[in-house]
């Protein structure tokens, strides 16, 4: 198998260092560099991973590096054509994505400035919380074009959803098609008019009741495992999320794939990151894909992109 190229997973905890392990296995990259600022971690995860390779038959190499707060050791990244930022807090119970705004905004600037200084040519594929804000701030600190930097929701939430109807029905994952838009937060919009099961219309197999309870389900699906894991927050759904967007990149696939992406007129919609439709390839998001949605849907949409549009406004002085 031919391998090439560089991806870069900046943190090293459980979302970080899981991400590494699945873009390592899928063993289309030449290197994969896994950073953080806890001396020492990202060397020994990188070389636990790669002492998997026999094992699990791959040849990717995993290369750890512990980065200082001037910078140091971001060199390890150069050259890379995606760069995934895990760093951050992760939630703890009864907080919300935006309890991490301002912690996680200084840890972002510092990420993003040295992603602009030994990765400027990346595609950024941001997952710290809150979702969308710092996604916002991830172009404002680079600068890259709006479509080199693109925020991990779309993908996760969806898969949420799938997974939460699946159940409910007791069919294969595979038989169920969902969607979810909006913001990583509470104004979240699953698609339910897009939903179907074997091809079927959501809404022709259940009552709305039982609808609306799939939805709220969906959009309380992280709370729902902090609550949960009482000292952490979900990683293994979240790295499978951010590691097949990192593979559409490295592809250039033209993947369609709900992510948190910069309108431009797309819904009559503007000038804010909102979870959408997009195709992705080598240079990030290609094109907003539209979907159809009902006219309830689309109030939501709005509602979401008023709420994260306001928030992203005030995000550049953090």
């Amino acid at each position: 198998m031919a391998r090439s190229g560089k991806v870069a997973v900046i943190g090293a905890g459980f979302y970080g260092s899981t991400t590494a392990l699945r873009l390592a296995e899928y063993d289309i990259f030449e290197t994969v560099v896994l950073t953080d600022v806890l001396e020492g971690k990202p060397e020994g995860l990188a070389l636990d991973i790669n002492q998997s390779r026999w094992i699990e038959g791959f040849e990717t190499m995993v290369v750890g590096q512990t980065t200082g707060p001037n910078g140091e050791g971001y060199e390890a990244i150069a050259g890379s054509e995606t760069v995934v930022i895990t760093a951050g807090l992760p939630r703890k119970p009864g907080m919300s994505r935006m309890d991490l705004i301002e912690t996680n905004a200084k840890i972002m600037r510092q990420v993003a400035e040295n992603v602009k200084k030994f990765a400027p040519d990346a595609v950024v594929i941001n997952v710290a919380n809150p979702l969308d804000e710092m996604t916002a701030l991830a172009q404002i600190v680079t600068d890259f074009p709006h479509h080199r930097v693109i925020g991990q929701a779309g993908m996760l939430d969806t898969a949420r959803f799938t997974h939460f109807v699946a159940e409910d029905l007791d069919v294969p994952v595979s038989a169920v098609t969902t969607l979810t838009l909006g913001s990583h937060g509470d104004t979240m919009v699953p698609v339910a008019s897009v939903c179907t099961v074997n091809g079927k219309p959501l809404g022709e197999m259940v009552s709305q009741e039982r609808i609306d309870a799939l939805v709220e389900r969906t959009r309380n699906g992280g709370a729902e495992i902090v609550g949960l894991l009482k000292t952490g927050s979900a990683y293994y759904a979240p790295s499978a999320a951010a590691a097949r967007m990192a593979r559409a990149v490295h592809e250039d696939s033209g993947a369609v794939m709900p992510v948190c992406a910069w309108v431009q007129g797309e819904y009559g919609l503007s000038g804010a990151y909102l979870g959408v439709e997009a195709e992705i390839g080598r240079t990030g998001i290609r094109r907003i894909v539209e979907t159809p949605l009902t006219d309830d849907e689309k109030a939501l949409l709005v509602t979401a992109y008023e709420a994260v549009k306001a928030k992203q406004a005030d995000v550049k002085d953090l």
